[in-house]
């Protein structure tokens, strides 16, 4: 199943973000992962994931010949 991150990327694009197991829920945000990292432990939160959410769109489109 597709995850939609739109609004991650409208809300945070430039930051890194600390998701939920459910992929989609930001527990927190912060310019380095490692600030993402340490608000989401300090909210209780023991195995955050981590993304970072780019400044611009880019597509890439390939495949091996």
């Amino acid at each position: 199943m597709a995850i939609d991150w739109t609004e991650i990327y409208k809300k945070y694009k430039g930051l890194w973000v600390a998701l939920k197991d459910d992929e989609v829920t930001v527990i927190s945000s912060g310019k380095t992962a490692k600030n993402a990292w340490e608000q989401a432990i300090e909210k209780g939160f023991k195995k955050p994931i981590l993304m970072n959410v780019p400044k611009k769109l880019t597509y890439f489109v390939g495949g091996t010949y």
